[in-house]
């Protein structure tokens, strides 16, 4: 599926094709939750880095956030693309998955199918003030789902 986003100052303006468009996944890790979270979570979607084409690219700063897990701090090798007028969270790069870039919901444009369920991740991050609102189908998990974002679409025939 075809997805344009942009940032709220529309400095920034981007198309790609998303392979996973469906927002079905929220991330409660204080990275996301702090870089682009507004409920408590980040909603990813996942893309074909090749067909990405941005209109303002000079606009985009890059964020690599500190990894902090039991006890030791690591620069993350991800790279969070934002906006650096307004602060829009834009979307997320990491050179493990060089042909991947993964679009926060929160900056896209075009109308998005809704999910049927959603897979709530990262529970044990999440702030102390977050409600976690779930409905019959949905998943939740201390750390990570049991699906990527892909298999999550090919079992659902989202494609």
């Amino acid at each position: 599926m075809q997805i344009q986003g942009s940032c709220h100052c529309h400095k920034i303006s981007f198309e790609v094709e998303a392979y996973a468009p469906v927002p079905f996944m929220r991330c409660y890790c204080s990275i996301c939750r702090k870089t682009a979270g507004t409920g408590g979570y980040a909603i990813n979607l996942g893309a074909k880095k090749k067909t990405l084409k941005i209109e303002g690219e000079q606009h985009i700063s890059r964020f690599h956030a500190i990894r902090r897990e039991d006890g030791t701090e690591e620069k993350s090798k991800a790279e969070r693309c934002f906006c650096k007028h307004c602060g829009t969270a834009l979307w997320l790069f990491s050179p493990e998955y060089p042909d991947l870039i993964h679009p926060h919901a929160g900056c896209i444009d075009t109308e998005l199918p809704q999910p049927p369920s959603t897979d709530h991740n990262m529970l044990e991050s999440k702030a102390n003030w977050v409600q976690v609102c779930t409905f019959d189908d949905d998943r939740t998990f201390d750390r990570f789902g049991t699906d990527s974002l892909k298999e999550w679409h090919e079992k659902r025939d989202f494609k």
